[in-house]
């Protein structure tokens, strides 16, 4: 198994990266919406850094009409 060289970020670092409050990066985990994420204990959550932008990456849009990969307007 090859290690990765990602970065771990807790929930306020990931936050702060996002530019969104740490509550709205748990709620969008809870509610399945926001980035993957890494449990790596009972109370222990992590992002990778590769993870987060993916997710931005996949959040792109061209226009307010854009509904996405994968989605029908």
């Amino acid at each position: 198994m090859e290690a990765s060289s990602s970065v771990l970020l807790n929930t306020r670092q990931a936050a702060e990266m996002l530019n969104i409050s740490p509550q709205t990066l748990m709620y969008l985990r809870v509610q399945g919406n926001g980035p993957l994420y890494v449990r790596l204990g009972r109370r222990m959550i992590r992002y990778r850094d590769e993870d987060l932008l993916a997710w931005i990456a996949a959040s792109a849009r061209k226009s307010t009409s854009d509904p996405g990969p994968g989605l029908r307007p």
